[in-house]
Formats: structure tokens, C-alpha cells, sequence
């Protein structure tokens, strides 16, 4: 089966600081996958790379079976991403701005109406379609750049730090949403919660100054430390929900 994603031997550099070091691993459909590590650690780096927004100093990148560097705009097609801080266009109302994604993503008619329709309520914003995107909470920031992410249903869906200011219902809802999408899609996550790594991921990659330091599910990710006072690092990733 070809992986849905493959990283080989990734890096990124910005003049002195290495972001990226030398990352390899690859993932399968089904799979949800979480990037934990502290902030600075690259996760944001590596989901910039993978989806083509950002070129790698050194490596490859395939997605679905393609170099993303021969053939982005088919990666590019399979994935949908939600970014670190949602970048939107703050003059555009909600409504107007996921219509313009839906175009860019070919939908038209009668069927991006109803695809619209739908991840609208997925994401819970039907209430704030008339709003100008510069007048929204944090929270509704990070669930309208949610919708726009699963607007043409990819195969592959990166969420960088998908419930950062949400409140705690809104944490679960979006969750939960994560659980049952990736039944049948690759999913990675970004976060530095312990606990949302846990509770949500298939798989744990543990990720610090840029490189891979473990892999598996939290137990597995335990094992292979071999040292209680990475134990306690993870411990400290726990943030409560109401930080």
C-alpha cells in the first residue's frame, strides 16, 4: 500500500538555526497522527513543508506516491490545512471568504452551495456568516479556518494547534470531529497539549528542536525515551484547558 504521506531525511534551515533535522517517517490512511512538542520544536516548520508552502533546504517529500516538488499541484490537491493562526482575509465576511475557497478548490453550482452548507454546520459558524472575519474571536478564527481546511473532503488534513482558543466544548466538538474523519483520511496534528496527543492521535511523533526524538503511541513514545526525565518533560506539555 503506498503511504499517504513520506518524508526522507527532511531539513529546513533559516541562516544558522536548523528548524528541520534531518525527519523521516511516513504515514497510512486511518492514521491520526500527533506532532507533540514544545513551541519552537519545528511541528509548525514541518506541516509548512509538507504541504508545499514552504521548500525544504535538503530531503523529499511524497504525497500519495508524489514528489511533491514534480508534481505539487496534485499534493497540493489531496491536502487541506489549517495553519498556524488561521491567516484569513479580515475585510471578507465568513460566508464570503469560504465561498472564494470553494471556488479555488473547483467547486461551483448547486454543489458548492451544499458543500458549503455542510461544513458550515460541521464546524458550527452558521451563526457568524455575515460577520467580517476581522470581527471574530479567536475561537471562531480557528473554526472557520477548520472549515475551509475540509472544504474539498482531502484525503490528507493538516491542523496546526487545531483547538488553540477554543473553549473547552468547542475543544471537544473539534475532537471529536478529528476522531471520526480520520477513520478514513490521514490526519496530523500540531500541539504541545500531552493530553490532546493522547486523547485524540493513533500515533505520538515526539518532536524537539527540530528533530524526531520518538515514535508511537504514548507508551511506545515512554519506552523508547528510556529516561524518566523525558517522562517528566511530557509531563510539563500538559497544559490545563483553561491556560
Amino acid at each position: 500500500m503506498t503511504a499517504t504521506i513520506e518524508v526522507k531525511k527532511l531539513c529546513k534551515n533559516f541562516d544558522n538555526l536548523q528548524a528541520v533535522a534531518d525527519i523521516s517517517f511516513s504515514t497510512a490512511k486511518g492514521e491520526i497522527i500527533a506532532l507533540l512538542g514544545p513551541n519552537g520544536a519545528g511541528k509548525s516548520t514541518l506541516m509548512n513543508m509538507i504541504t508545499g508552502y514552504l521548500a525544504p533546504s535538503d530531503g523529499e517529500i511524497f504525497i500519495l506516491g508524489k514528489n511533491i516538488k514534480n508534481h505539487p499541484l496534485a499534493a497540493k490537491t489531496a491536502i487541506g490545512f489549517l495553519s498556524e493562526g488561521s491567516p484569513l482575509y479580515p475585510d471578507m465576511t465568513v460566508a464570503a471568504f469560504l465561498n472564494y475557497m470553494a471556488e479555488l478548490r473547483g467547486f461551483s453550482g448547486k454543489k458548492k452551495e451544499e458543500r458549503l452548507q455542510a461544513v458550515c454546520k460541521t464546524a458550527n459558524i452558521e451563526n457568524v456568516l455575515t460577520q467580517r472575519i476581522e470581527t471574530l474571536s479567536k475561537g471562531y478564527l480557528r473554526r472557520v479556518g477548520f472549515a475551509q481546511s475540509i472544504i474539498s473532503d482531502p484525503q490528507i488534513l493538516l491542523l496546526d494547534e487545531p483547538t488553540d482558543g477554543l473553549d473547552p466544548n468547542q475543544k471537544e466538538h473539534i475532537r471529536s470531529l478529528i476522531k471520526q474523519m480520520g477513520q478514513n483520511k490521514t490526519i496530523i496534528i500540531s500541539t504541545h497539549l500531552l493530553e490532546e496527543a493522547e486523547n485524540i492521535s493513533t500515533r505520538i511523533i515526539l518532536i524537539n528542536k527540530g528533530k524526531i526524538m520518538a515514535d508511537g503511541s504514548l507508551q511506545d513514545v515512554l519506552r523508547q525515551t528510556h529516561s524518566r526525565c523525558l517522562e517528566n518533560a511530557f509531563k510539563k506539555l500538559t497544559i490545563s484547558e483553561n491556560d
